[in-house]
């Protein structure tokens, strides 16, 4: 007779591995591409990253070697902005042109205006508002 033991079928837990600096570097280069897609100033670039106008001004040419937690963070949220518009909008520049448009659940402030309110948080408010109107997987 045989026994049939039970095994804990728990599903493995999904720890994602942190964004290295070669990907960030990468996000940054195109980010800076997508923030002249949005057509947006530099200032207000810098505001969204949450550093220095000069230091902006620099990574438009060269990205730093190391980037901080923080940075990694707001470049992954804002990659995942312009996924989002990417896959809800056939046209590429409706989707760019969505960041400047009001909107009602944002109190009528366009998007751009809630993201730079300069918090991490005000990127992943207008990120979870896209995921959730596309129906995130």
């Amino acid at each position: 007779m045989s026994v049939l033991k039970l095994v804990d079928t728990k599903p493995p837990e999904f720890i994602p591995e942190p964004v290295t600096d070669e990907e960030a570097a990468a996000m940054l280069r195109a980010v800076v591409n997508l923030f002249k897609r949005w057509e947006i100033s530099d200032a207000q670039a810098a505001v969204l990253l949450d550093t220095p106008l000069r230091t902006y001004a620099r990574w438009k040419t060269a990205a730093p070697s190391r980037l901080g937690r923080d940075l990694k963070a707001r470049l992954s949220n804002l990659m995942g902005i312009h996924k989002a518009l990417r896959i809800m909008f056939r046209e590429p520049q409706r989707g760019y042109g969505w960041v400047k448009r009001t909107n009602t659940a944002f109190g009528g402030q366009t998007p751009l205006e809630i993201m730079l309110g300069g918090e991490l948080t005000d990127l992943m408010r207008v990120r979870r508002y896209l995921d959730a109107e596309r129906g995130a997987w």
